[in-house]
């Protein structure tokens, strides 16, 4: 009886090992659609299960296969690990830290995906108030996630709030000077982004732009978001005020879409050479990734990157420190094609061309009503 089990167990194995090779091969076809980049999300899971098969594929009746398929493992772990290399300490840090701190010169920021229905709104304003950023960047703010921020406005007189019921709306709330903004909705309708100029306290005048495009689900193309997400790359490379782009990408940060906005933009990622710190999901340490994202000029140095407690939404908020400096520095990311515009512009187009409600517009519609 145990020799069937475990017989039973290794055939297990093995199906559940072709189903990784498939997963993992996935992602290599370039077509934007979310049953394809979904897969980019998973790869720190998808490494460890391969590593954890290849002993049990050991016990396959059939020795060809078990010692091909664990050799496959080995391949799929190698694949996954050439992705997540670069956000380990083993990689290089891409954004430097400041030769000397300047208070006056710097910016903290914190941004939280509050989720639509979370009502623990306190857990969010004390946490504000222990870590007092200068920026606060909230997430799916509907009416009654606006009215409880209102406990913040005393602290944060500058503001661009826009509530939205499906998941979509965004609140920025600035101890810094807001010396212009605009409030846009770049593809889809009643998918906002912010574009921003804050003004430090030494004077000093940056960029910032605030996206939530769409999640990639596996019913439907990832256009809206790739395109949105390189459209805001090509903008923060032609803007002459030194940028930060920040918020919930849904995206991860290894992903093609994220590496592509990269070479667009000229930004730098945190953290690269850091570590992952995975924001999402909160609620399920084993199905973690990097999704709230943050990536600065290269005349910004990197202060301070932490991963803040939960506040009872599916994303623990981030706090990012930067300090800006008159010289540009840190590991250049790879320099943007001709195919890299010409694809986002393509898709951007096609976006554009149609009459569609936003991804996940009524995910929570009975947590709403509840």
């Amino acid at each position: 009886m145990a020799a069937w089990i475990g017989v039973g167990l290794a055939w297990l194995a093995a199906g559940l090992a072709g189903l990784l090779v498939l997963v993992t091969l996935l992602p290599f076809l370039r077509a934007p659609h979310g049953a394809i980049r979904s897969w980019d999300f998973p790869r720190l899971q998808i490494m460890g299960l391969a590593i954890c098969l290849v002993p049990l594929l050991a016990l396959l009746p059939d020795p060809p296969l078990g010692p091909g398929l664990a050799v496959a493992m080995l391949a799929v772990a190698a694949v996954q690990a050439a992705h997540v290399l670069r956000f380990t300490p083993l990689w290089p840090a891409q954004s430097p830290r400041p030769e000397r701190e300047d208070p006056s010169a710097q910016v903290s920021l914190l941004s939280a995906n509050v989720k639509l229905s979370n009502r623990a709104h306190h857990r969010l304003i004390e946490l504000v108030r222990a870590e007092r950023p200068d920026i606060v960047m909230a997430i799916e703010v509907d009416a009654a996630w606006t009215r409880a921020l209102e406990a913040l406005h005393p602290d944060y007189p500058q503001r661009i709030v826009h509530p939205l019921d499906n998941g979509y709306g965004m609140a920025l709330l600035s101890r810094l000077r807001i010396e212009e903004h605009e409030l846009r909705e770049l593809l889809v309708e009643k998918v906002p982004s912010i574009r921003a100029a804050l003004r430090l306290r030494n004077g000093g005048l940056f960029r910032l732009y605030v996206v939530h495009p769409e999640p990639p689900v596996p019913n439907h193309d990832s256009e809206g978001r790739d395109a949105e997400i390189g459209l805001v790359g090509m903008e923060a490379a032609r803007d002459p005020l030194p940028c930060v782009v920040a918020g919930d990408l849904n995206d991860v940060a290894w992903s093609r879409t994220t590496r592509r906005f990269q070479r667009l933009s000229g930004l730098l990622d945190p953290r690269v050479g850091r570590g992952f710190f995975n924001s999402f999901d909160a609620r399920c340490p084993l199905l973690r990734w990097p999704l709230d994202h943050l990536f600065h000029d290269p005349r910004f140095r990197l202060v301070e990157m932490r991963r803040l407690p939960d506040i009872g939404s599916d994303h623990f908020p981030m706090l990012f420190r930067l300090q800006l400096s008159p010289v540009a520095h840190g590991e250049e990311p790879e320099a943007a094609t001709a195919g890299d515009r010409a694809g986002i512009r393509e898709m951007a187009a096609s976006e554009a061309a149609r009459n569609r409600e936003a991804v996940g517009s009524d995910w929570e519609d009975e947590a709403k009503d509840g």
